[in-house]
């Protein structure tokens, strides 16, 4: 066969049938998949309730609602929120600070570079899959049984659910540091410990930090999640004039909320700049 006749569609037809004629069960799974996928969504939204009629009394409620929000109102309530709001932030940044000092050490167990064998990191990795599989949220009911109700139960939910996710988070970054740098502090003599040190934890450093200052910022949320079910902060306050119906209250509490958090991503963005650069900022 020529190579003229093999590029015409009869001779590329020939020397490739299967690309050509398809097999009827590979032209019919792509269909197949989507019908599949359909159906379970279809069965998802009949188990679960779903009706268009209901949602559009949802939509007309939401909207009464947030007519009743306007416009935000906290009365004579502001000190009260604002010692709520300072106990949350403070919650996260306790929590995540907790969570990271107790997760650095404990990653360097978990990384491959630092402990080679397997049967001693295994052991250290699945505690941390234990722990980050556990929400928050139910960190913070298991600790609100241990210690009460009050923000230090707030302060042990986040720093228990942030360690296993800072645990993995850091053993991560201290995997892939450079390992020239660690051989250069073999080469002249220096220890294991002068190693982790001199040659890994410059460069893992700044890594870190910006996977702390996230933290910080993301907790600010969770902090107010987890007041809801008694573990202190502004979350306790925003459950609380959701069940009496203050709905001005609540948008004043929910504002206090987004202005909060947009300053922490602001101060977060400027810290993680001045830290990491602007290559990884960017």
């Amino acid at each position: 066969m020529s190579k003229l006749s093999m590029l015409e569609p009869e001779g590329l037809r020939a020397r490739y049938p299967d690309i050509f004629e398809r097999p009827a069960s590979a032209r019919l799974a792509w269909p197949v998949m989507l019908l599949v996928v359909f159906a379970i969504f279809v069965f998802g939204l009949v188990h679960l309730g779903f009706s268009p009629l209901r949602m559009l009394n949802g939509f007309h409620e939401l909207g009464w609602i947030t007519l009743m929000m306007l416009p935000p109102n906290p009365g004579s309530s502001l000190p009260t929120y604002m010692n709520a709001l300072g106990e949350t932030l403070s919650i996260a940044l306790l929590g995540t600070t907790l969570a990271a000092v107790f997760a650095l050490p404990v990653s360097l167990l978990a990384a491959k570079n630092i402990v080679p064998s397997n049967i001693f990191r295994f052991p250290i990795r699945r505690f941390l899959d234990t722990i980050r599989g556990v929400d928050t949220l139910i960190w913070a009911l298991v600790w609100i049984n241990v210690v009460g109700l009050g923000p230090f139960a707030g302060v042990l939910a986040i720093a228990v659910s942030d360690f296993g996710a800072l645990g993995k988070l850091f053993s991560e970054a201290i995997e892939g540091a450079d390992r020239k740098q660690v051989e250069g502090i073999r080469a002249v003599g220096g220890n294991a410990l002068h190693e982790i040190r001199f040659g890994l934890m410059p460069q893992v450093f700044p890594v870190i930090a910006g996977q702390v200052l996230y933290f910080i910022e993301s907790n600010t949320r969770s902090a107010t999640i987890i007041g809801i079910v008694g573990a202190g902060g502004i979350g306790l306050q925003l459950a609380e004039q959701i069940r009496v119906l203050e709905w001005q209250k609540v948008s004043f509490l929910i504002l206090m909320i987004l202005i909060a958090v947009a300053v922490i991503d602001w101060i977060s963005s400027k810290l993680r700049f001045a830290i990491i650069g602007p290559r990884a900022v960017a």
